[in-house]
């Protein structure tokens, strides 16, 4: 396969500048891409249940110190008698930005020098209580759509993706071709990387960390950035 060229510095600064989706439903809007997962899309989504099997996304809740998890999460729990019986309750505590758990970042996490979701200014909207716009509370109704998942690995026939070799968008496009999946306007991707099988090479190295400079670690390259856009990806 010949060799395919790798985007420079600004033409992906003019993707992000060009291609971006602020105004695309309204200057207040707040939610985003999940504009594109109307009620019909829903609806369809769930017409293509068969078996009825369920997929997790999530990791085991992060208690463990360890090279990727700088910031363990917090949990105590306490039995209380009540009668002839009793109850337990426990407490949580986690902070769950990083790679040691799963989460969904809202439109508000992060920003460049320009600006902000939506072209609003981060000194405005973002306060020690909470964020004033583009909030996580906004997709409180949840998120239903149609799932699609990316084996990298298996494409490949690789135990893992490794950062000397991330995954491009002309991969993932690859990918589908092979599999004969046509990506719609809503739908979720997810891209399997095998994260498990690279951190078990060397368990010591971390998979990321929440503060310093980024590290180099298995992922997506910033190539995905056309990938994601054309196909109106919505997480």
């Amino acid at each position: 396969m010949p060799e395919r060229a790798l985007p420079s510095e600004q033409e992906v600064l003019g993707w992000i500048r060009q291609r971006r989706n602020w105004g695309r439903w309204g200057k207040d809007d707040q939610i985003g891409a999940l504009n594109l997962v109307t009620p019909a899309k829903r609806a369809a989504a769930a017409r293509l249940v068969r078996s009825g099997r369920s997929l997790s996304l999530s990791r085991p809740f992060p208690k463990e110190p360890g090279p990727s998890n700088a910031l363990p999460a917090h949990h105590f729990m306490r039995t209380h008698p009540r009668g002839k019986g009793g109850f337990a309750a426990d407490y949580y505590g986690i902070y769950y930005h990083g790679v040691a758990s799963t989460h969904i970042d809202a439109l508000c996490h992060t920003w460049d020098e320009e600006a902000m979701w939506n072209g609003r200014d981060p000194k405005k909207e973002i306060t020690f209580d909470g964020a004033r716009f583009g909030s996580v509370e906004h997709w409180a109704d949840g998120i239903i759509t149609r799932g699609v998942m990316l084996d990298v690995p298996r494409h490949r026939g690789v135990p893992c993706v490794t950062h000397e070799r991330p995954v491009h968008g002309w991969e993932l496009d690859d990918i589908l071709t092979k599999r004969g999946i046509r990506l719609e306007p809503g739908d979720a991707v997810c891209v399997y990387s095998g994260r498990e099988a690279w951190q078990a090479q060397d368990p010591e190295k971390p998979y990321g960390r929440p503060f310093g400079p980024p590290l180099q670690r298995p992922g997506l390259h910033v190539s995905c950035l056309p990938f994601l856009r054309d196909h109106d990806v919505r997480v």
